[in-house]
């Protein structure tokens, strides 16, 4: 394997080329109940759903790419203590997955619908799933050629795509902050404690120097609230709860200000019926969220791809944002010296996975480092990376590694 790989290895300083030595630094996450994020959720849910229906079934993963999720929001009524979905939510299905596979043929719409309700019903317990949501699935098979393509690799898949994947470590202090408060708000033992605290949160998070603003938007259930003061209330905890989790992580100047578009004289506020701004306010799509580090960093290195929903055996779109993401771990933990990285990974259709056209490493030295004394280990690095393929599958079909 090393033999084949390309590696090309680029030295910045870290003043310049790492978002925490600069002045200005800016994050975003979208919460598990915001639109976007509900369809990478429902993506790759049907896609492990697939995954493993195939493997009970036929003994391996047949071709499927099921990425492109679209969410129509609804009309609702909120009210304090109640209100009301007046049209359900929307979702549409899309993708390509195999139907028929040995004279059998497979339900993959049901299949996936499923799928879709089980997610549902666990991270949006708001939602009345028969009432709330209207599922329609639209599932075709892929073409001939992608599927030739997709049963030609033996020993090792072929690239399904000609594409990238992008990954850096470890996280800023603000990415850290960003990821912890989210998290924290849509805490299952939080949520238990202040039920009005709906799952569609956002966190966009601002450095200035060491002063961090945290801008969040938290959906509240109007059925928890008894009127404005309780609404003031919640919008109070919520705060309190992100500001203590964003200082359990880091020695920052951090100002936390939620929901700040709401006009409570005038009677608009962030009130929802289910938690989730998709029962009216928004709709969502695959791949428009978060990225594979589960953030949406500007000041890094990043691509399109959306990596839910797609198949964990030859889509480099998913598997090399995930292996690129591991390859900077794995360079700033067991490389002396190193103090940061970034990897960018290029595939070429049809070529094998563990050979990617280019595996570019940019590094951020400890002082008075070198880098051609670091060219052999981070080809080690690299390498061992490009054969854990199959490892990351399993992972990913276990549900252990996030992909948005």
């Amino acid at each position: 394997m090393p033999e084949r790989l390309s590696l090309e290895l680029s030295v910045r300083t870290a003043e310049t080329a790492w978002p925490d030595a600069q002045d200005v630094e800016v994050v975003e996450r979208k919460g598990i109940g915001h639109p976007d994020t509900i369809c990478d959720a429902l993506a790759e849910e049907i896609c492990c759903a697939l995954c493993r229906h195939y493997l009970r079934r036929f003994g391996v993963i047949l071709h499927h790419n099921v990425d492109k999720i679209l969410l129509c929001g609804g009309a609702a009524r909120p009210a304090f203590a109640g209100g009301e979905v007046t049209e359900p939510i929307e979702l549409y299905l899309a993708g390509r997955a195999t139907t028929e596979h040995g004279g059998e043929r497979i339900s993959v719409a049901d299949i996936a619908v499923e799928a879709c309700r089980g997610w549902l019903n666990v991270h949006l317990p708001a939602l009345d799933l028969e009432r709330h949501v209207r599922i329609i699935p639209k599932f075709r098979p892929g073409s001939s050629d992608l599927r030739s393509l997709f049963s030609r690799g033996t020993s090792v898949a072929l690239s399904n795509d000609t594409s990238c994947g992008a990954g850096f470590a470890p996280l800023t202090p603000l990415e850290q902050v960003v990821l912890e408060v989210e998290r924290t708000l849509n805490d299952a033992e939080i949520k238990s404690a202040h039920p009005a605290i709906g799952q569609d949160i956002k966190v966009m998070g601002v450095r200035r120097g060491s002063r961090v603003d945290l801008t969040i938007s938290c959906a509240m259930i109007g059925r928890y609230l008894d009127g404005v003061e309780d609404y003031a209330r919640a919008k109070t905890i919520a705060a309190q709860l992100a500001l203590t989790a964003a200082r359990r992580i880091a020695k920052l100047d951090v100002h936390v200000a939620v929901n700040v578009a709401d006009d409570t004289q005038g009677g608009e506020m962030f009130l929802t019926v289910t938690g989730t701004s998709a029962e009216a306010g928004d709709d969502g799509e695959a791949g428009r969220g978060n990225r594979a580090s589960g953030l949406i960093t500007p000041y890094r290195p990043m691509t399109l791809e959306a990596a839910a929903g797609k198949n964990p055996v030859t889509h480099v779109g998913k598997l090399y944002n995930l292996a690129a993401i591991e390859i900077a771990v794995n360079a700033t933990r067991s490389v002396s010296g190193v103090k940061g990285a970034c990897c960018v990974l290029v595939s070429q259709i049809g070529r094998p996975i563990d050979d990617p056209q280019i595996a570019d490493v940019c590094l951020a030295l400890e002082p008075k480092a070198l880098i051609g004394s670091f060219n052999d280990r981070i080809r080690a690095v690299v390498s061992e990376q490009l054969q854990q393929f199959p490892r990351l599958q399993a992972a990913l079909l276990d549900g252990t590694v996030p992909v948005y």
